[in-house]
């Protein structure tokens, strides 16, 4: 019996075939031999010829994710058929990388020939169908098979949220009932034009209400009310109307600010039709202004995850869109404040009442509103300070109330700070008084170790509770800053010194290895202008947060030129945005976990060039303070 024949006899899904058509299907295969790691196809690029069933040796195939990282690495040996899939559910191209190793033999069927027989042999073709059903329900799987389209490609309305108005949005022509209409005949219109509302007119064809799925279950159903009274005497209001030539958040701002879930829609002064506020919403679904009120309006803990795991699609937008780094860093903050939000009168809800005043505080970068997708818990509690009596309940509290808010941060996807710089760190949860003490110990002890606290406590801000307490912290800081200060100076310019912009002696972008890549960290590389930025801030008792923030106050005071000013803006904006965009991309295509590596060979050319210049201007800026607090030009 010919060789080829007994082998197919063992190779699924050829096994099912009978034996007459596997010898017409052996003359027709064609042996090909690989030497050692052949990439003999590419993942969405490769146009399969046919199927490929594995004689001798081994394939390895994957996927790639944006950073050329394997994922979902399979190894195959003798008897395995690659290409059905492909051929049949990708549009003949492949699905996967394929590396043949060394020594491997295939048997090769032209897809004329292969996709004869799935016509012909069912079995055979629902052996594809079905292996690749299998692997749909992979979520990994079906992720790098249908990979998310760019925001280029996706984003449908071109037009902006304050520039588009309500006249090009699709709203619906009313359906309408007297005020004496019977409940039960109102409903059955409803039933028959398929709607969930009904408008209610007068005598004089005025509007004066309208009903819905809703108005009958509370007001009839629930209530047993009789359903051949008149419509108006359940009906819901108000009516609230819009003109058509409005811009669409105006009609947005009014739906929230009345409350009501229909608007009319006015045309040269006559009603033309209405529109739900689930219909203008869905159609504004882009927007940060919409996506910060769902996050308000969230029920659940769970829900509050699946909102921050929505986030980076939103900032890749945003940036695609061409939204300054600056910007989108405030949606994000803002986004992370609310959920925080949340979660802390949640927690307040379930424990009562906290037994004093205090404010929930964050830091770092969080503080600074510089918040990106690697990121840690940085926070923590001050409460006024109690009498002797009742410090210990206090406190008792407030340590419990950090450690379920923390907690419930991690679960959401705001991991625990390693270094514990959180509330639930006994250390980081006191009284206003003993803060005080914190800052000025570390701030008279100025040794590196307490300058490094000292400057992850400066970066903060409240966003829960009682504001007065953190102006009485500030104010206590902008006196004790008056003092002489030149050793904490000294050791925070040092310590901001001791990053360097990735660049060699000639002037090319220093990397290192990092699995497969060579990398840089862009973390690190905008740090010098965040620490440099604070030490000056500090030196002239400014209290802005934001780096950003702050230097435009140092420029106002004269600190930075005009110049200066906007080459440290720029340099940092452009990097954030680097930043943003690189650990969206992660998230979003690769399913991975967002680091601060990016490999300078993914970047353009003319990106390339900038992070150069960029460089260039963090290492005069680190001459300048160099100098100004060390006294010393080489360090």
């Amino acid at each position: 019996m010919n060789s080829k024949v007994q082998f197919l006899k063992h190779a699924a899904p050829f096994d099912i075939l009978p034996e007459h058509i596997l010898e017409e299907v052996a003359n027709e295969l064609q042996e090909i031999r690989y030497s050692k790691d052949t990439v003999i196809y590419q993942q969405e690029i490769t146009k399969m010829r046919g199927v490929d069933i594995i004689a001798k040796g081994e394939f390895e195939s994957f996927f790639y994710d944006s950073a050329q990282n394997k994922r979902l690495l399979e190894v195959h040996g003798a008897g395995y058929c690659y290409g059905g899939m492909s051929v049949l559910l990708n549009r003949k191209q492949s699905i996967r990388t394929v590396i043949a190793k060394k020594g491997t033999i295939v048997y090769f069927l032209h897809r004329k020939q292969f996709r004869s027989l799935c016509k012909t042999y069912d079995g055979f073709f629902q052996y594809f169908t079905s292996e690749f059903g299998k692997r749909m329900l992979n979520d990994d799987f079906a992720h790098f098979f249908k990979r998310p389209v760019s925001f280029e490609e996706s984003y449908i309305a071109s037009e902006q949220l304050y520039s588009r108005r309500i006249e090009s949005i699709e709203y619906r022509e009313m359906v309408l009932c007297s005020g004496d209409t019977p409940i039960y005949e109102a409903a059955r219109k409803m039933a028959v034009h398929k709607i969930s509302c009904i408008f209610v007119n007068d005598s004089d064809s005025k509007i004066i209400g309208f009903v819905t799925d809703i108005t009958l279950r509370d007001n009839v159903v629930a209530k047993l009310y009789d359903a051949s009274k008149p419509v108006s005497t359940i009906m819901d209001n108000p009516i609230v109307s819009i003109d058509a030539q409005a811009f669409v958040y105006e009609a947005i701002l009014m739906m929230f600010r009345t409350k009501t879930r229909y608007l009319l829609i006015k045309k040269d002064g006559k009603v033309d039709g209405f529109i739900s506020r689930t219909k203008l919403l869905s159609e504004q679904a882009q927007s940060p202004l919409v996506f910060i009120q769902s996050v308000k309006l969230a029920l659940s803990v769970d829900e509050l995850k699946r909102k921050w795991e929505s986030v980076p699609q939103m900032v890749t937008q945003l940036l695609g869109r061409g939204v300054h780094a600056e910007i989108v860093n405030q949606v994000i903050t803002t986004v992370v404040d609310t959920i925080a939000q949340k979660v802390i009168e949640g927690v307040i809800e379930e424990l009562g009442a906290p037994p004093a005043k205090f404010v929930f505080m964050v830091l770092g970068s969080e503080g600074r509103k510089e918040q990106t997708f690697k990121t840690d818990q940085d926070n923590a509690i001050i409460y006024e300070d109690k009498a002797n009596e009742h410090r210990e309940e206090v406190r008792e509290y407030f340590l419990e109330f950090a450690r379920i808010v923390s907690e419930r941060l991690n679960y959401i996807g705001f991991i625990y700070c390693t270094g514990g710089f959180m509330a639930q760190n006994p250390k980081w949860t006191h009284s206003l008084s003993h803060w005080k003490r914190n800052y000025m110990n570390w701030m008279s002890e100025s040794l590196p170790e307490s300058v490094i606290k000292f400057s992850t406590f400066f970066d903060c801000r409240s966003i829960y509770g009682e504001e007065s307490i953190m102006i009485e912290l500030k104010d206590f800081l902008d006196e004790e800053l008056q003092k002489p200060m030149g050793n904490l100076f000294f050791h925070m310019a040092k310590n901001a010194l001791q990053y360097e912009p990735p660049l060699t002696f000639f002037k090319k972008i220093k990397t290192f290895t990092k699995g497969s890549q060579e990398v840089f960290d862009i973390k690190r590389t905008m740090t010098p202008i965040v620490d440099l930025t604070r030490v000056y801030t500090l030196k002239n008792r400014i209290f802005e947060v934001n780096t950003g923030e702050r230097l435009k106050a140092l420029k106002e005071k004269g600190v930075f030129t005009e110049v200066a000013y906007h080459e440290l803006m720029q340099s940092y904006y452009y990097l954030m945005g680097m930043r943003l965009r690189s650990q969206a991309s992660q998230i979003i295509h690769d399913k991975a976990a967002p680091d601060n590596y990016i490999d300078p060979a993914s970047l353009t050319k003319i990106e390339q060039v900038t992070l150069k210049e960029i460089f260039k201007t963090i290492e005069g800026f680190q001459a300048k303070i160099r100098m100004e607090f060390t006294g010393n030009l080489l360090g």
